[in-house]
């Protein structure tokens, strides 16, 4: 069995990107929550939150930047909150997507069942 780059990733080398903390605020983003850069980097700022912001120029799901930068989702979600704190970011969040005149899932069924009929 091949070992996954981040089974090799080095524990400290994680501690030292999110300065020791373990945990991020769940209720402010999920792993499809689009995350938008609200300003271009800056210098000083950690490697990190650079690639973040350039990642996300365009709407990005966490997931996405997580696979990107090769972290564990919940070391990004960790970084994303320092973003967010800041102001460099914002979160679109998959149900305010839905809720923004997107047909209903019935409606979707049925124009299926009639593409599918041609």
């Amino acid at each position: 069995m091949s070992r996954r780059p981040i089974d090799r990733e080095s524990p400290d080398r994680l501690y030292t990107v999110t300065g020791g903390r373990t945990r991020a605020d769940e209720t402010v983003f999920d792993s499809v929550s689009l995350i938008v850069s609200e300003c271009d980097p800056v210098p000083g700022m950690q490697s990190e939150h650079v690639k973040i912001l350039q990642i996300a120029r365009r709407p990005t799901a966490v997931v996405e930047i997580s696979a990107e930068l090769r972290l564990p989702v919940s070391v990004v979600k960790i970084l994303l909150r320092d973003l967010l704190d800041t102001g460099r970011i914002t979160v679109r969040h998959p149900t305010a997507l839905a809720d923004a005149g997107q047909p209903a899932p019935e409606i979707l069924r049925q124009v299926l069942v009639a593409l599918n009929n041609l």
